[in-house]
């Protein structure tokens, strides 16, 4: 843990000042703003950003408060390996999407430093990361990538019933996040963690879950061949496609590709319904598959609710929806707060908004020296 007290004598302030003016951007806010919300003026603020001023320990309390990120955010190395799918942000290039992606990295990074922590305390024993062992030098390569992990962790053609619980076997802690965005994930050494908004629809939650644990499966784009030779976008593409592969076996549709009977909406319906993927997503799995002549009409108006019901008898319950942090980071939790490891507060910011303060017993609470 960083003693913040007595940080000056080696702290790289350019590198601080660096953290803070990006999470000053993310959060949208212009110098005056910060410099309001922490009683220094604008100059002193571009000072700091600059590194050419030290930030005392107090000083550092409120530029965490203000921009609602931890003191270790502005201090500890940042994790080298992030799926980034847009640009840095900068004062003159800063769009809604790319504040929102860097929000997202953000979390992920504080969402990293909160595994590291129950780890570190001995609670939490993260499975070893399943990398696929061979090269992926395209969107076929990937789809066998998705059907390699779903034989290496017994799935089949099963439906996923949690991506959280099937990325964690993989290796992989998801956070579901109420930020806006869609996703980001990281591997720090052995450990590997992933943040998911929960905007959108769950089928686009999945999708977007499937698209990072697909980051740590095949590998990031700085480490594989494909990242050389491809753009961004298509290496993005190729992990789509372990993604569709991943939710919805492409050979759930074997004999609908090789009947001579048109398929039906219904069947689509009910496919999409069981796997719990989009409507999109199916379309495309079911073409990639071989199905002939499906209408575009299909997919220019998605199934409503009533649909969903009469095809499976019950409503598909949204996966990445109440469930913010994987079970056994849950447990984690709980373990250091019962035995006095972690206070009160420690223990909520950790659930995520997955518990209430309401919902911890208070005559199990301890108080725990600063």
């Amino acid at each position: 843990m960083c003693d913040y007290r007595n940080m000056a004598e080696h702290q790289d302030w350019s590198y601080v000042g660096e953290r803070i003016r990006a999470a000053r951007v993310a959060a949208g806010l212009t110098q005056n703003d910060l410099g309001g919300a922490i009683g220094l003026d604008r100059t002193m603020v571009a000072k700091i950003e600059a590194g050419g001023r030290r930030v005392d320990a107090l000083e550092l309390v409120k530029l965490s408060a203000a921009l609602s990120v931890s003191m270790a955010y502005f201090i500890e190395t940042q994790p080298l390996v992030l799926s980034r799918r847009t640009v840095p942000l900068t004062d003159d290039t800063e769009t809604e999407a790319g504040r929102e992606s860097s929000t997202l990295e953000i979390a992920l990074e504080e969402w990293l430093r909160d595994i590291h922590q129950l780890v570190e305390l001995g609670l939490l024993q993260p499975q070893p990361i399943k990398h696929y062992p061979r090269a992926v030098e395209s969107a076929d390569h990937a789809r066998e990538a998705a059907k390699w992990l779903r034989k290496e962790l017994g799935l089949g053609t099963d439906p996923v019933a949690s991506m959280v619980g099937l990325a964690e076997r993989a290796g992989q802690f998801i956070l579901v996040s109420d930020l806006p965005g869609d996703g980001a994930s990281v591997i720090d050494g052995d450990i590997g963690v992933a943040v998911v908004s929960k905007k959108g629809a769950p089928g686009r939650r999945r999708a977007t879950a499937a698209h990072e644990l697909g980051h740590l499966v095949l590998g990031d784009e700085y480490s594989t061949d494909l990242g050389v030779h491809a753009s961004r976008a298509d290496r993005e593409s190729v992990i789509d496609a372990f993604a569709a592969e991943l939710l919805v076996p492409s050979q759930v549709f074997a004999a609908d590709a090789a009947s001579t009977e048109p398929i039906t909406r219904e069947r689509l319906v009910h496919v999409a319904a069981l796997y719990r993927a989009s409507w999109s997503l199916t379309l495309r799995q079911a073409a990639f598959a071989g199905v002939k002549a499906i209408p575009k009409a299909w997919g220019q108006s998605n199934p409503t609710h009533a649909e969903f019901l009469e095809a499976l008898g019950f409503s598909p319950q949204p996966d990445l929806d109440k469930v913010r942090v994987p079970p056994s980071v849950a447990q984690a939790v709980m373990q250091a707060w019962r035995s006095g490891l972690i206070t009160r507060a420690r223990a909520l910011e950790l659930m995520h908004g997955e518990i209430e303060d309401q919902d911890l017993p208070a005559e199990l609470d301890v108080d725990l020296a600063p």
